[in-house]
């Protein structure tokens, strides 16, 4: 489980464009990155750990302008030996940006064929009005064709007992009064039809009214536990404001704004970069355990905010 915190500007998270990804290989030996971009300014930064050392790389427009290796830094002018591994970082953040490219590209298209298929619902539901009025006046016009049916046959009753010497006129009698006979029957059998349709249809409405009471039931539960994870969310923010205090007055940065890269697991902690004596770790350690536990990883541009751990207690 994963927890992801970001506090930034409202204005700026309009223009503002974060990614972050992560790739593992499974080759002859581990390799882990993790990337992520500020659109608005053109920097970029890369974590990789490769061959059991951790570089640590800060762009501007693709062009390298940091360079750490296991949280030590490394001159410009030695820039030259990490060409392999620099250039694999560049190439990993122009294929990411050409993938977001695409991503929103695909998206717009999905856009606009779900405009085009509520369109086509709108009209499906317009013909299925139109239908079900036509076959309301289909009805109508079958009700008013066997009152007509009764009014001829009774007519022709009459007409028995006015002509009985016609036999003829018997037989058609008795025709008609077979086939009467047959839509009765008829009549009859779609009769418990519809009467077992309609059972069918008050079990449904049962079913359908327990589902909606489980259906709030969750809804009210997933309103609880979104609840806590905001209060969780700010007790951890208020916590690291706690810890960044902690830290200035160790003497390990200046101020909070001079942190830029921080992470604290069970077994370290390093700051902007570089790794902290046992004994610090260890008062950090006791002192907050709930991001020791977790492994927190918090990175800060000086606009924005990234708080990660890889668990949540």
């Amino acid at each position: 489980m994963r927890t992801n915190y970001f506090t930034s500007n409202i204005l700026l998270a309009a223009c503002l464009l974060v990614l972050t990804i992560s790739v593992n290989a499974q080759q002859s030996t581990s390799s882990t990155s993790n990337y992520s971009s500020d659109g608005r300014n053109g920097k970029s930064r890369i974590t990789i750990n490769d061959d059991d050392k951790t570089y640590h790389m800060e762009f501007v427009d693709d062009k390298l302008s940091f360079l750490s290796v296991d949280g030590i830094l490394v001159p410009q002018e030695k820039w030259g030996d990490y060409k392999k591994i620099v250039d694999s970082a560049i190439a990993q953040m122009k294929k990411d940006r050409e993938q977001a490219r695409l991503d929103r590209i695909q998206a717009e298209k999905d856009r606009e064929q779900a405009r085009l298929d509520r369109l086509q619902a709108d009209k499906d539901r317009q013909q299925a009005l139109r239908d079900r009025a036509q076959a309301e006046k289909d009805r109508e016009q079958a009700i008013k064709d066997r009152s007509r049916a009764d009014q001829d046959k009774n007519q022709r009753l009459r007409d028995k007992e006015q002509a009985d010497r016609d036999r003829l006129q018997a037989d058609r009698d008795r025709e008609q009064a077979e086939r009467d006979r047959v839509q009765a029957d008829k009549d009859r059998e779609q009769a418990v039809r519809d009467r077992a349709q309609a059972e069918k249809d008050r079990e449904q409405a049962v079913r359908d009214r327990l589902q909606a009471e489980k259906d709030r039931e969750q809804a009210a539960r997933d309103r609880v536990q979104a609840e806590k994870d905001r209060a969780q969310a700010a007790a951890d923010r208020k916590l690291l404001d706690e810890m960044m205090a902690d830290m200035v007055s160790d003497k390990l940065i200046n101020s909070a704004a001079d942190l830029r890269l921080l992470t604290l697991t069970p077994t370290e902690i390093t700051v902007n970069g570089i790794k902290q004596p046992d004994a610090v770790h260890k008062k950090y350690q006791d002192k907050y355990p709930r991001f020791a536990k977790n492994s927190l990883t918090y990175s800060s541009n000086g606009q924005n905010r990234n708080m990660q751990m890889s668990g949540n207690d």
